[in-house]
């Protein structure tokens, strides 16, 4: 029986590919056979990703330097991968940030900033990857990290700049979905929930947040490294050449309810 999820021969290109989920994801496609290129601002840290799954899986990879927000690089970042590999098959949008304050406190260049990195920055790299590797080779796979947050607000952790940012990215998610399907490329979103990350641990960790969460999430607990990966390794793979533009929640339940 065929391997629905093999991804021999792919090249997959993660954003924000240096620490946390983005890591986390790189290796279940590389887990899967993808070749991985590691997309992020801090140089050190992706090389040492980078090699760690060349290491551990037997998969080239290749470690780009870029600033999603920053359009040049974004086009150079997507030229230099081209010329390594020749192709992009699979895109995974993941670099992110998040503003959190009193919404009546946001100050202008948080909100900025916010739309700039998680809904501009996505956009951009997904507009190089599909115009100059997807949309000529008439076949892609472009995953868009959004977040329960996108689909729902919250009382515990206030946050609109990131709401509206995550929110933005699964419509942006339906628009190019629809544009891009005549061309064989499939768009979704992912919408994690609580999950570990070096961004989230001083909070999940706190223990008004773990009360928090056994009322707010069925499952009364946060997830565990591994549990957004076969959301990705399905989007990324034949399995899924029939879905496309949807918002995937994998939230132990809190959108649920």
């Amino acid at each position: 029986m065929n391997n629905l999820f093999d991804l021999t021969g792919r090249v997959a290109l993660v954003t924000g590919c240096s620490t946390g989920l983005g890591v986390q994801m790189a290796k279940a496609l590389a887990n899967q056979g993808a070749s991985i290129i590691a997309l992020a601002r801090r140089q050190e840290l992706i090389e040492q990703v980078a090699k760690e799954i060349h290491d551990t899986y037997g998969v080239d990879t290749l470690a780009i330097r870029c600033d999603i927000t920053d359009t040049d690089m974004v086009d150079k970042a997507i030229d230099e991968a081209l010329a390594h590999f020749g192709k992009i098959d699979i895109l995974i949008n993941n670099a992110g940030t998040g503003a959190v304050a009193p919404a009546e406190d946001i100050t202008d260049d948080q909100f900025s900033n916010e739309l700039n990195i998680d809904l501009f920055g996505t956009f951009k790299v997904a507009r190089a990857v599909a115009k100059k590797a997807m949309i000529p080779a008439k076949y892609g796979r472009i995953i868009n990290i959004s977040s329960m947050y996108g689909l729902v607000g919250n009382k515990i952790a206030p946050s609109s700049p990131y709401h509206a940012a995550k929110g933005g990215v699964v419509n942006l998610t339906r628009a190019l979905a629809g544009e891009w399907g005549k061309h064989g490329i499939t768009v979704n979103s992912i919408c994690p929930g609580y999950f570990y990350t070096p961004l989230t641990k001083e909070t999940l960790d706190s223990d008004y947040f773990k009360e928090y969460a056994k009322t707010a999430i069925p499952m009364e607990r946060y997830g565990v490294e591994g549990e957004l990966d076969t959301a990705a390794v399905f989007l990324a793979s034949p399995a899924s050449s029939y879905v496309t533009g949807i918002a995937l929640p994998v939230d132990g339940g809190y959108t649920s309810m």
